[in-house]
């Protein structure tokens, strides 16, 4: 039971952050990191690890937003 519900929060926090940030990602990931000549790995990992974030997000309300079509 409680892990159930630790597995649906982490689902619907992906979500949320997929939603809500993935613009936000957007520009820091892409357009802060082009305008400056920034070679620190860390900052690219960064940008990867936003970026694979917002795409699970995403991957997890599809497979949710398919399931309810099927259904209803």
């Amino acid at each position: 039971m409680y892990k159930n519900r630790i597995t649906n929060f982490i689902k619907f926090l992906a979500v949320w952050i997929s939603q809500n940030l993935a613009i936000p990602f957007w520009v820091v990931g892409h357009i802060h990191l082009s305008i400056h000549s920034f070679h620190d790995l860390y900052e690219v990992m960064s940008s990867i690890g936003m970026n694979i974030i917002v795409a699970i997000g995403f991957y997890i309300d599809y497979k949710s937003n398919v399931n309810k079509n099927k259904d209803g």
